[in-house]
């Protein structure tokens, strides 16, 4: 699995925990935001760049932290294909997934501990789309998929 991770200056501390995690289990990263905590790289910059990587491929799941992970959130949602939900719990990191086959979770480095955050980007990669849910679900979510497709091709 590929996994594309970014912040801004906000969302680095949290970056940084989580990037030493996913390392530590052998996950392929690709980072993208500041170097330092010093060093401040706005959310607007690195939130195309990730959502670019999911799209071409490169990718196949994201991580954005910024302060809130809104600002992060409603960038990538700019950007056909990307599915970017903003959470604050495991329930949310897994349901995103489940639910709405999201394939970027964004964080908010000002409100989730390290430990949570760990906690939730598990969730959020073991977790697969309509996998648990019942068959009706399944098919009604499969169904909902495809037409925020056709709303995506039409806007």
């Amino acid at each position: 699995m590929k996994i594309v991770i970014g912040s801004d200056k906000s969302g680095y501390p949290l970056r940084k925990e989580l990037e030493k995690h996913l390392t530590e289990k052998g996950i392929e990263l690709t980072v993208y935001g500041p170097k330092s905590e010093d060093e401040a790289v706005p959310f607007y910059e690195v939130a195309p760049l990730a959502a670019k990587d999911i799209q071409e491929g490169r990718a196949d799941l994201g991580i954005l932290i910024c302060g809130t992970g809104m600002g992060m959130s409603q960038v990538a949602n700019k950007f056909k294909g990307i599915r970017a939900a903003v959470v604050e719990s495991t329930y949310g990191a897994k349901m995103c997934r489940i639910i709405n086959d999201s394939n970027i979770l964004c964080m908010g480095g000002w409100m989730i501990a390290k430990e949570l955050g760990i906690q939730m980007t598990e969730e959020f990669l073991n977790a697969e789309f309509t996998v648990g849910v019942e068959e009706w679900r399944k098919a009604w979510l499969e169904n909902a998929k495809k037409e925020f497709i056709k709303l995506e091709e039409n806007i």
